[in-house]
This record gives C-alpha cells, sequence and structure tokens, in this order.
C-alpha cells in the first residue's frame, strides 16, 4: 500500500516518529510510506501521484485533485475538523474520509485555563518583571488588579467534549456556568446550567467559545454581540478564528469594551503582519497549540494508524 503524508511535521515535531504506521502489522500488506515536513498547494498532486493512502493536516485535497489522483481511495485528516478535505466529491468518487475525534480535549482545556489564569492572576507579568521584586518595600509587590475566580460566571458556547471538560474544570474553581448549547438541560453536567446566547452575553465574566465554525456561527463574537458584555468580561477563543470578528475584537480592546482577549487561533494562520489583534492591547495569543502537547499528538498518531488499518481490514472508523 503506497502510504503519503502531506504535513507530518506538525504532528511528530522532534519528539516523534511516524514509524509506528510503517510497522503496524493490522496493515496485512506492506507500506510504502513517503512523509513530507510540508506540502505546498502546487505539490500536492505530485507528491500523492499512485498513493492509495493520502494523510494530511492541514493541506487541501480537492476535488480536482482527486480526479488527478485516481488511485487514491482513503484520505485521513490528521485532525478533528475536516475542512481541508471536499468530503461531498470524495463520496461521489468512493474515497473514505476519516478523522481524529476527541485526542485533545484535556490539552485544549488546559490551554484555556492556562491563558485565564494568566488574565486574572497576572503570571507572564509578575515574571517577566521579577527584577524589580527585591525593590518593593513590602515583602510582596503588587502592581495589577489580581481577580479570583470563585463565584465569577464563566459561559461557554458549544459544549461538546472540550466545552463539557471546560465546565468541569470551571466548576471545580467554584465558578457559576453556562452553557450555550442544544442539548436538553437535564442532559447537561451537573451543575451547569442551560442559557440563551443572549443570557450568556449579559452575564459571563469570562466566555470560551468550543462551537464548530459554519455559517451560522461565523463572526458571533462582533460589534453588536461586544456591546452586549460587560467591559470586565475576557473572551477566550481556542475554537475556530473566524469566530469572531477580529476587528471588532481589537477595537473593543482599545476602546476598554473588553477587558481582555485570549486566543490560540485566528482567522488566518500564521496570521498577516497587519492583523489588528496583534498589536491590541490586552490581548493574548498563542500560535495554535492548544492540540500539541506530547500527549495529545501521540493520541493523533496511534489513532491515525488504527483509522488505517480499519480501512485496510475492510471496516474503516471514524468516517466523516
Amino acid at each position: 500500500m503506497k502510504v503519503v503524508i502531506l504535513d507530518g511535521f506538525s504532528v511528530t515535531q522532534s519528539d516523534l516518529t511516524w514509524e509506528p504506521l510503517s510497522n503496524a502489522a493490522g496493515l496485512q500488506k506492506p507500506v510504502e510510506l513517503t512523509v513530507y515536513p510540508r506540502t505546498r498547494a502546487d505539490e500536492t498532486i505530485g507528491r500523492i501521484a499512485g498513493a492509495e493512502a493520502v494523510l494530511t493536516n492541514k493541506v487541501l485535497i480537492t476535488d480536482e485533485i482527486m480526479a488527478a489522483s485516481p488511485a487514491l481511495r482513503y484520505i485521513g485528516v490528521l485532525a478533528t475538523g475536516y475542512n481541508v478535505v471536499d468530503v461531498e466529491a470524495a463520496h461521489r468518487r468512493g474515497i473514505v474520509v476519516t478523522n481524529i475525534p476527541a485526542y485533545s480535549t484535556d490539552s485544549v482545556a488546559q490551554l484555556v485555563f492556562a491563558h485565564l489564569l494568566n488574565v486574572t492572576n497576572s503570571v507572564a507579568h509578575y515574571a517577566e518583571r521579577r527584577s524589580e521584586w527585591p525593590s518593593s518595600p513590602d515583602f510582596c509587590w503588587i502592581d495589577t488588579q489580581l481577580t479570583e475566580l470563585a463565584g465569577k460566571t464563566l459561559a461557554i458556547r458549544g459544549l461538546g467534549n472540550i466545552g463539557t471538560k471546560v465546565a468541569r474544570i470551571a466548576a471545580a474553581f467554584g465558578m457559576r456556568v453556562l452553557a450555550v448549547t442544544s442539548r436538553e438541560p437535564e442532559a447537561l453536567p451537573v451543575g451547569v446550567e442551560k442559557a440563551t446566547w443572549e443570557t450568556a452575553l449579559a452575564e459571563a465574566d469570562v466566555l470560551s467559545l468550543h462551537c464548530p465554525l459554519t455559517p451560522s456561527t461565523r463572526e458571533i463574537i462582533n460589534a453588536e454581540a461586544l456591546a452586549r458584555m460587560r467591559s470586565s468580561a475576557i473572551l477566550i477563543n481556542t475554537g475556530r478564528g473566524p469566530l469572531v470578528n477580529e476587528a471588532d475584537v481589537a477595537e473593543a480592546l482599545r476602546s476598554g469594551r473588553l477587558a481582555a482577549y485570549c486566543a490560540d487561533v485566528l482567522s488566518t494562520e500564521p496570521p498577516a503582519a497587519d492583523n489588528p489583534l496583534l498589536s491590541a492591547p490586552r490581548c493574548f495569543l498563542t500560535p495554535h497549540i492548544a492540540w500539541a502537547t506530547r500527549e495529545a499528538r501521540q493520541r493523533l498518531l496511534s489513532i491515525a494508524v488504527d483509522n488505517l488499518i480499519a480501512y485496510a481490514a475492510g471496516h474503516p472508523q471514524n468516517t466523516v
């Protein structure tokens, strides 16, 4: 079986390898594996020529690419989101498409609170200015407002695996948790209240976005939504960059209408140099790392191998 991985470095980095795929016993036939660290759009067709299986993280697999790749029978997306593949075209051509569900739940939820605690406790601020502590006239040195999470309201948009994990951690901190979700109230975790979007905007001290990007959720955070939020609110986005209008968020930060914006995702990645969030005050950006703990990447790799084995055995799993 000829297998091509188009952008393997993002998963393995420098501490994992694709060796488990080369040696997977369950594939039942030898694997001719080619791994490219990265692939440009104009290189895709040439690199997957003759391949039965292609694995991709962010490299697009369009209908045009499938049409030029008659041997292609399997596309494994190395992520949970699969918008990089024209799934309708794949189904029409009889090509199996799989994804990697729920591999990064704990890691993403962890980063949500890393961002939140950095804002409420000014962790980076004090660590970077530690040399000023010796000149303090007191045993402590405090020049920012420090905030306790207990008793505050965390609103979550989207209560899937990650949203549910965030809700449970928030409850452990003693926070009131609201959820904007399609789930019925009786199906929610203990301590989580179902809320409308309007209520979430109005009552949140912290608003965390965990919904998928769809036409109805694109830019759900815009100037109108921000105007309904408390000026003391903290907005966190570890979902998808286009869930927010970045220009509107930047303006809200500059005008004092939003206390802080924490994000691990942007509308374009890597961002353009003129992205307004790069220069906005109280804007805390991480470069799409929430999913990338070693443990999460190891799970992703293992599931990717299992997906390919299941396909080869004739009973594909995690299909989309």
